[in-house]
């Protein structure tokens, strides 16, 4: 056997165990970040139940915009960082639409409302869709890099912002003025029937999206061009067509996610903006291009921030909610360094 012939099949071997190490390793890094994932809900159950609660109501909130962000990074291939003023946008929207009526039940608004969000989410369905058309599809045609079109992305947010604050001022606004008591639930945690509201919103549309994409043609087509665009074009897909609708989807998505923030607080023109960090950790812990690892992701990201106000720490000083986008952060770090995948995978 010649020496050419025994180093090839010595680095043959060497390859393919250190890829084995390397799955191995791989596979041992996913059970300890899912085992941090399942002692964190834990002992949040166990010893912050009300904080679990209100977590669970903003990682759903977080969900949507998330499910929105990795769609069009799975489509796209671009980090859209216009996604959070878009969903600012979305709750100013429904809020110059909302004709006050009545209440439904023991909610604080009325079907007016309802009327609100689905005329805002048309709205800034085609805003996205335009913003598209105009900005980032005449870059694509020209080459551009992810890059120069994440940078494009904060110039749209820039000019959303300034939208917002040109219309609607730079002072707070709610939907519905007074207080809505919260009721009385088993382990003795409260909840508003606003915020049931806005958990059985969120997981109906997420069960939307998943019929949407994993139950039709549609979803199909739009499975595929995220898998490899070139190969699905070829296939006969149009692609154009899955980017309108890509648009379409997150667009609404995020307008609803906007309107469902505003009722658990207020408007803001910088609410959007400040769940940026949020969003993004939501979609790189779950994985990018995951819509199920969004929803996973914005859970996790949600119960640790309202967790983390609760923790009687002694340092830094003055630690309560101001501190929760750094707890975001710290979640986005920590994935990236341990499993840059995520947790399903990344398409990147």
């Amino acid at each position: 056997m010649s020496m050419s012939v025994l180093a090839g099949r010595i680095t043959d071997t060497l390859t393919t165990t250190f890829g084995r190490l390397r799955n191995v390793s791989d596979t041992g890094t996913a059970v300890g970040v899912w085992g941090l994932i399942g002692a964190l809900f834990v002992w949040a159950a166990l010893a912050e139940t009300q904080l679990l609660v209100v977590g669970i109501i903003v990682g759903s909130i977080l969900a949507l915009g998330a499910i929105g962000l990795t769609l069009i990074y799975g489509i796209l291939r671009f980090a859209n960082f216009a996604h959070g003023d878009m969903m600012t946008l979305g709750a100013y929207i429904a809020f110059f639409a909302y004709i006050s009526g009545g209440s439904i039940g023991p909610l604080s608004f009325g079907f007016g409302m309802i009327l609100a969000v689905l005329g805002a989410a048309a709205a800034i369905a085609f805003v996205a869709f335009a913003s598209d058309r105009i900005v980032f599809r005449p870059l694509r045609l020209r080459g551009s890099s992810p890059a120069i079109l994440a940078i494009a992305s904060l110039g749209v947010a820039l000019i959303v912002r300034a939208t917002v604050l040109l219309l609607w001022g730079p002072q707070p606004h709610r939907y519905v003025s007074g207080i809505q008591f919260a009721r009385d639930f088993p382990f003795d945690t409260k909840i508003k029937p606003d915020q049931i509201f806005i958990i059985a919103s969120t997981f109906v549309l997420i069960a939307l999206v998943y019929l949407v994409l994993y139950r039709t043609k549609l979803g199909k087509a739009m499975r595929a061009t995220s898998d490899n665009a070139d190969l699905a074009r070829v296939s006969g897909i149009d692609t154009d067509r899955i980017t309108m609708w890509t648009w379409w989807i997150s667009g609404a998505l995020v307008a609803i996610a906007g309107v469902l923030l505003a009722v658990q607080s207020q408007l803001t023109p910088d609410m959007g903006f400040s769940l940026l960090i949020p969003l993004f950790a939501a979609t790189i812990l779950g994985g990018i291009g995951s819509p199920h690892g969004a929803l996973i992701g914005a859970l996790v990201v949600g119960i640790s921030q309202e967790v983390s106000t609760g923790l009687d720490l002694p340092f830094p000083p003055g630690w309560g909610p101001g501190y929760k986008p750094a707890v975001a952060f710290f979640v986005l770090i920590v994935m990236l360094i341990l499993r840059p995948q995520g947790l399903f995978g990344s398409k990147s």
